[in-house]
């Protein structure tokens, strides 16, 4: 099959789902108001509550939720067939993904940009919510820990990506003071940090960074990890207009920019997808479809992870409540994006199906090597670009995809750990927690070897507690309908589709780790499923007491507001 109808196919669903869905879901369900005074005003302090454009603040929330992991999952999925996989990562954008997302974004501000485990408190109970804290702490380790080792082996094996990925920094910086101190125009300011971004990929193409081995009495691998996690705890503690906002925004329209690019590639040159649509010899080995495919593409399809970011640091900025929408639900439909892309690179960027099936050989196999390779070989048919070039720019994008989640997932991180210090009656400030999130992260990272093998050893969790935890979101969002007699089904819907599988999921997962004897990830996964049924519960039992209970009146948010000020 060619791969022209998919992309089109793709992108008029995401299109159809962002003008019509979202415009239902923000006027009829959420009922967005933009005369609502978010918390970025009623809080404003300068560091982490800060009024931002919605351009901006979409630019943060995207590359933040984005990460590797739309990568890895899809390119890791159409081992099972092209076509389980494509389903899932639209329809999921359009109906689950959004909803989420946007609905995450909508609760947090209406409660003070309070994050999603202490929300679980309010509106579910507080043996819920210490429960909750226990998914999200293990879910935003598995996150940092795997992310650092995703990007060292990228800036080693793809040397030539080394100066963008680090110079993304420096513009990031520059912008942060343009906009912010200088007050210069968005436009131009994008222009500018867009083609320093790559005219840096030109430069690291043509001159890339090995390291010595050994430095500063580490390998090259150890250093880069070092590196990452000194950069991520710093960014963590300054004000998000400094570098994380910047950071993100600019590098939100690069990887749109270089999204484009490979779009552009397919309509061009047209590849031929090689891969089948069903496929029905796959690996010895490979798990089955369901519930399997619903847990290895998470990001991209509806992620839990979204809704720690959209009510950890997006609801702190959000100017007016009506920019949830496009920042909330476009966010994840840049997501969705991203996950097209690399599910047609790895299905469409192989010469012949024998070059496919030797890539998936095994489950697990393809991931981001997959789409660099496979998206690279696209780049050079269709726009004529070097094969060094192609993998060069895609590498960028994985790693500054990646490093945009790292250091948020630093600073989400340390938020839980002093949400976890308020449960203890211990006061737990911005550099102590960070100390204490780098500590945890970088012990998980080096817990096997100086190569950060350990990054790695709990992230078969991933999928089931990150859906797991969309689904426990997605519980206080249909409470907060429901409190207000609003619709609750488009999140009920969802919700009971991604627990049931996620759920499903982490029981076969239990099976596998006792079968293999690794006594960890087995306990983690019970700790897991034990506190998703225990939320799950109390979820249900908070629902049922908001339909008894008498109807929230119109100006409810506004006491809310009050009784939170208590």
């Amino acid at each position: 099959m060619n791969a022209l109808p998919l992309l089109l196919i793709g992108l008029a669903m995401f299109a159809g789902g962002y003008v019509l869905y979202s415009r239902f879901l923000g006027n009829r369900v959420y009922k967005l108001d933009a005369s609502f005074q978010t918390p970025a005003h009623e809080l404003q302090d300068g560091v982490d509550y800060v009024p931002t454009n919605k351009f901006v603040l979409w630019g943060h929330h995207f590359t933040s939720v984005a990460g590797a992991a739309p990568i890895v999952g899809p390119a890791v999925a159409v081992i099972w067939g092209w076509l389980p996989a494509f389903l899932w990562v639209t329809l999921g954008t359009v109906f689950f993904a959004g909803m989420h997302d946007l609905g995450a974004l909508w609760a947090s501000a209406r409660n003070k940009g309070r994050s999603i485990g202490t929300l679980s408190g309010r509106y579910i109970g507080g043996r819920g919510a210490n429960l909750f804290l226990v998914v999200i702490f293990l879910l935003l380790l598995m996150v940092v820990a795997a992310f650092a080792v995703v990007i060292k082996n990228l800036l080693i094996s793809t040397p030539s990506a080394v100066i963008p990925a680090w110079g993304a920094v420096a513009v990031a910086l520059l912008i942060g003071q343009a906009v912010y101190r200088y007050r210069m125009s968005l436009g131009l300011v994008t222009v500018v940090g867009v083609a320093a971004l790559y005219g840096l990929i030109l430069l690291g193409d043509a001159v890339p960074v090995e390291l010595p081995d050994p430095i500063l009495g580490m390998s090259p691998a150890t250093f880069w990890i070092v590196a990452l996690f000194v950069y991520a705890g710093i960014a963590s503690l300054l004000p998000v207009w400094v570098l994380l906002q910047p950071r993100d925004y600019i590098n939100g329209v690069q990887l749109f920019v270089g999204l484009g690019i490979l779009f552009v590639s397919v309509l061009l040159s047209a590849p031929t997808i090689v891969a089948p649509a069903f496929n029905d010899a796959v690996p010895a080995g490979t798990p089955d479809l369901v519930p399997l495919l619903f847990v290895t593409v998470a990001c991209g399809a509806i992620s839990g992870f979204h809704g720690m970011v959209s009510s950890g640091t997006s609801s702190k900025q959000l100017d007016k409540e009506t920019d949830a929408r496009f920042v909330g639900y476009f966010g994840a439909v840049g997501e969705g994006l991203l996950a097209l892309g690399a599910i047609i690179a790895a299905t469409a960027g192989y010469r012949t199906l024998a070059d496919w099936e030797a890539v998936y050989s095994a489950f697990g196999e393809g991931g981001v090597a997959a789409f660099v390779e496979g998206g690279g070989a696209i780049l050079n048919s269709g726009l004529g670009l070097p094969v060094s070039l192609s993998s060069t720019v895609l590498a960028t994008m994985a790693i500054l995809f990646a490093a945009t989640t790292m250091d948020t997932g630093v600073r989400l991180l340390r938020f839980v750990v002093q949400e976890a210090g308020e449960v203890a009656k211990v006061r737990i400030n911005n550099v102590a927690g960070t100390l204490v999130t780098l500590a945890v992260g970088m012990g998980l990272t080096f817990s096997q070897g100086a190569g950060g093998e350990g990054g790695l050893r709990i992230w078969p969790l991933f999928g089931t507690s990150n859906q797991l935890l969309a689904s426990l979101t997605l519980s206080i969002v249909a409470v907060m309908l429901i409190r207000k007699r609003r619709n609750p089904a488009p999140a009920l819907i969802p919700l009971a589709v991604v627990f049931v599988m996620a759920f499903w999921a982490a029981v076969v997962q239990l099976g596998d780790f006792y079968d293999a004897r690794d006594w960890l990830l087995l306990i983690i996964d019970l700790v897991i499923i034990v506190a998703a049924l225990w939320v799950a519960f109390e979820a249900v039992v908070a629902m049922r007491r908001a339909s008894r209970e008498p109807p929230e009146a119109l100006d409810a948010d506004v006491t809310e507001k009050t009784e939170l000020t208590k």
